[in-house]
């Protein structure tokens, strides 16, 4: 048994993937979410009410389905990465990522000594397989994709350094977050914010790393696919299912619903 990162080398193409983002911290909703034919699903462990039992959960309820997992941890602290490694968590977005120093702190945190901190103890984990996959502390390293987050005005002052730390595979841009740090709290449309992203998008790519961004408004994220985005999350489970219930509700009260818009 060999370990395939098929979304890391997917990456590196031309492709734009298409992905949802799971906040229900639900393994039964992650399956569904599974069956709908997207390229990758992000386990969002910084803002959902997930922790390390329900990623493990959802990582299982995916594991039969193509959909890639991708998993969001909490924040950068090395312990906490180990685990969500360990648990087998081949793909993981990190938030708030300002500095080159903190990209290297955390390429190193998911590769094992010499070349990094990551903790030795897969072989009984099921990252490994418990002990099944032949010479997985060799594999881990080269099969472990590592996205950062940058949503700060911070973080883009610092893009073309932190692109360009080997052992970063991609870069997301957070819009929220993003928005709030220029001033323009809960508006990551105003014309000033999209036009950073979209300077931050082709930076990205200049410097050989895939670009990531989440945009829940189909001509958002068909834009920022147009800019140079190639991982675009398009929707939010919970937002589907607030949208979906009230929708069942407006049809027979005669009201109606807008869709969500961009503001996560």
């Amino acid at each position: 048994m060999n370990l395939t990162n098929t979304f890391k080398t997917r990456l590196r193409g031309d492709e734009s993937l298409t992905g949802l983002w799971l906040a229900s911290a639900s393994s039964y909703v992650a399956e569904i979410a599974a069956t709908a034919g997207y390229d990758w699903l992000l386990i969002d462990g910084e803002h959902a009410p997930n922790d390390l039992q329900s990623t493990l959960a959802q990582l299982q309820a995916v594991a039969a389905y193509p959909s890639h997992p991708v998993v969001r941890a909490l924040d950068g602290n090395p312990a906490r990465i180990k685990q969500l490694l360990d648990i087998g968590a081949e793909t993981l977005l990190v938030p708030m990522v300002e500095s080159e120093q903190a990209a290297q702190a955390l390429v190193s945190a998911v590769r094992y000594p010499p070349v990094g901190i990551r903790g030795v103890g897969a072989s009984i984990a099921r990252a490994s397989r418990w002990g099944s996959v032949p010479d997985y502390y060799r594999q881990a390293d080269t099969n472990i994709c590592l996205l950062l987050q940058v949503e700060s005005a911070l973080g883009l002052e610092n893009l073309n350094a932190i692109a360009q730390v080997d052992g970063v595979d991609g870069i997301f841009i957070g819009p929220a977050d993003l928005s709030a740090s220029m001033g323009h709290l809960g508006d990551p449309g105003h014309p000033s914010v999209q036009a950073a992203i979209r300077s931050a998008i082709a930076r990205i790519r200049a410097n050989g790393k895939a670009a990531g961004y989440l945009a829940t408004a189909p001509q958002d994220a068909r834009r920022a696919m147009e800019w140079g985005a190639n991982f675009v999350a398009i929707a939010i489970d919970t937002q589907l299912l607030a949208l979906g219930m009230r929708n069942a509700l407006a049809a027979v009260r005669g009201t109606s619903q807008e869709a969500p818009g961009s503001a996560y």
